[in-house]
């Protein structure tokens, strides 16, 4: 059974027979479509018009534009950039040949003449790497998407508690002032939620002398920060209209 079924690899030389061989090999063996190019310059074409190709197989001795040139362009591109290439070449002439080769972005090297099976393991070894990745992105994708509506499913839940609770309800800032109100909040102190978001909590909270505002906006409010909640005081809240709400 031939795999790598929706894979799409690119070849580029500018031997036709060299094009034919890679072809019928890589056609009796794997699934996978195949573009190819006779020269650096509609190499870099196609590779632009195909952004979602996964493999590129690259002569580097070419006429005009060689296979260094071609994969330095490619890598200069972001919609190619990422295509992982390996380099066919017949030697490695030298060592800052094969060097040249990786700094310009090639992955690997396969030498001329092709063995086939060194050949097939070869590309195989890469599209599994590509496969398992994407697999992991779409695992990761799905566990992004669930924790999202997961979030979101708090989000409105906590919402809706704000929304209907009947008591009414301040969320505030360390430096006291009002972060989130609840409509039952906004209807005992007479304000629209726009109003109160914003105001610290001192604006709204009864102030008959200097010794009650700072005991709330001193002891009180680190307690109600600390514990969520101002147990056993004498103090009211101010109405907009001015009435007087005591905090039970």
């Amino acid at each position: 059974m031939k795999r790598y079924a929706g894979f799409k690899l690119l070849a580029v030389d500018d031997n036709e027979h060299n094009l034919f061989t890679l072809r019928a090999l890589v056609e009796q063996h794997m699934d996978v479509e195949i573009l190819e190019a006779r020269g650096g310059a509609e190499a870099l074409e196609i590779a632009q018009a195909h952004p979602d190709i996964d493999l590129i197989i690259l002569d580097v001795q070419m006429p005009e534009v060689d296979g260094f040139e071609t994969a330095q362009m490619l890598k200069a591109r972001r919609k190619t950039r990422d295509i992982p290439i390996i380099f066919l070449t017949a030697a490695f002439k030298t060592e800052d040949f094969q060097r040249k080769g990786y700094d310009v972005g090639a992955v690997d090297y396969l030498l001329k003449p092709i063995d086939d099976n060194q050949f097939l393991n070869k590309i195989s070894t890469y599209f599994r790497l590509i496969e398992k990745e994407r697999q992991l992105n779409q695992v990761l994708e799905e566990k992004v998407a669930q924790r999202t509506a997961e979030l979101d499913q708090a989000k409105q839940y906590l919402e809706n508690i704000l929304k209907y609770m009947g008591e009414a309800l301040l969320v505030l800032s360390p430096d006291g002032r009002i972060r989130e109100v609840n409509p039952a909040a906004c209807t005992m102190l007479g304000y629209d939620r726009a109003e109160l978001i914003g105001m610290s909590i001192g604006d709204v909270f009864e102030e008959e002398g200097e010794d009650q505002a700072d005991a709330f906006m001193g002891t009180w409010l680190e307690a109600l920060i600390r514990t969520g909640a101002l147990r056993d005081i004498d103090a009211a809240f101010i109405a907009k209209n001015g009435e007087r709400l005591p905090i039970l």
